[in-house]
């Protein structure tokens, strides 16, 4: 066995990809910044109590345990940072208002989400706490686009559902956990065989109810269709009222409805969205209310957010080609050194890699390094070359 290879789905980021992720993180935190989000770096792992509560059991499916040698509790190394986030506002920062945060790091997945995913992604996000009207939820759709625009990665479409109205459907048709969870996976996979399956013995008009919810998809008629065919509960009601809320205040975006989909039932507790874009076969981006993650916590508090994974992003976002760098020569004692190390100093500041060089090494060495320039001195004077090609 090869000692130096690496677990499946478990990849070092060599140097032009982890450039490009950290360039990335870079624009997109200072970005978040700008519009009053505060970072935060929650630890990499935390006692499972805390970690994974109110969170549901797929989070917990995906969570790596460990026993803690200090105390001899199970700790948990994080699958996703927003929880961590949410227990942040409600106990250390304890505010009264609106609060806003975001974040980046790596988190660590017991399986893969797909047959190329890895099982360390780079999660980057935003969380608002503390407003429940729908202005908070339009501004996050607002700003993931932004993000996404910032990448040079266009949203495509962006997929808006609400779980209240799934949710309120298995309530009032007498679903045990099982039996929601069930429905939930055939109505992820637009499974309508399994669905007429598994409502087959629901009393009307939940049964119907459940049916319909993979045809509302699409535009406003969607929400029309819903409005009109759903059973009129003030829950669904209200879902479809927040839906149109905020569909009017990011007309500018690719919005689409989608009330089947229901990522994050057991997380989320309304407004759940999703973005695709050209290049990407699933969601590249993630986001919706989970307002009753700070009550577990301690503290209710009004929440919304969303997340992706910073380097898939950065796979598909638009990079100038990598600046090569320029090779400076030792400096040698005199006239020549004080005139060399001040024209280094200005290529640096103008933004140019310079390699300062290391004896015994030829020019072939200097080139695979990352050298297609090289500093030489003629006449008095220090000059940039190119290196000519082999």
């Amino acid at each position: 066995m090869r000692r130096w290879l690496l677990p499946e789905a478990i990849e070092d980021v060599l140097p032009a990809e982890a450039w490009q992720v950290e360039s990335l993180r870079r624009r997109l935190l200072d970005e978040l910044r700008r519009h009053g989000y505060e970072y935060v770096i929650p630890p990499l792992l935390e006692y499972v109590e805390s970690l994974l509560i109110g969170s549901g059991r797929d989070l917990d499916l995906r969570t790596f345990k460990l026993v803690d040698q200090l105390s001899g509790r199970t700790m948990g190394i994080r699958a996703d940072i927003a929880p961590q986030v949410a227990r942040i506002d409600a106990h250390l920062l304890n505010r009264k208002g609106v609060t806003r945060l975001c974040y980046c790091g790596s988190v660590l997945h017991t399986l893969p989400a797909g047959l190329t995913a890895t099982r360390q992604p780079m999660q980057i996000g935003a969380e608002l706490y503390g407003h429940a009207g729908s202005e908070a939820d339009a501004e996050m759709l607002k700003l993931l686009a932004l993000v996404l625009q910032i990448s040079g990665v266009a949203a495509t479409r962006i997929d808006i559902g609400h779980v209240g109205v799934f949710r309120v459907l298995a309530g009032h048709a007498g679903l045990d956990a099982d039996q929601e969870q069930d429905l939930f996976g055939a109505l992820q996979s637009k499974d309508q065989p399994s669905l007429l399956e598994l409502v087959a013995g629901l009393a009307e008009p939940y049964r119907s109810a459940l049916l319909l919810l993979p045809e509302c998809y699409g535009g406003m008629e969607a929400l029309e269709l819903a409005a009109t065919r759903l059973p009129s509960l003030p829950e669904i009601t209200q879902a479809i009222s927040e839906l149109r809320a905020v569909a009017g205040a990011v007309k500018d975006l690719p919005v689409s409805f989608d009330l089947a989909d229901l990522r994050g039932l057991h997380y989320h507790s309304g407004l759940v969205f999703a973005a695709y874009c050209i290049g990407h076969p699933g969601a590249i981006a993630l986001g919706g209310r989970y307002d009753k993650v700070g009550k577990v916590f301690g503290r209710s508090r009004p929440a919304t957010g969303f997340s992706l994974d910073l380097r898939e992003l950065a796979r598909l976002a638009s990079f100038p080609q990598n600046n090569r760098a320029i090779l400076a020569p030792r400096s040698k004692k005199g006239e020549d050194e004080v005139a060399l190390l001040a024209l280094i100093g200005e290529l640096r500041a103008a933004g140019e890699i310079v390699i300062e060089e290391l004896p015994n090494h030829d020019s072939a060495e200097w080139i695979e390094a990352g050298c297609d320039r090289y500093l030489a001195c003629r006449n008095g004077r220090w000059e940039i070359e190119t290196f000519k090609k082999a």
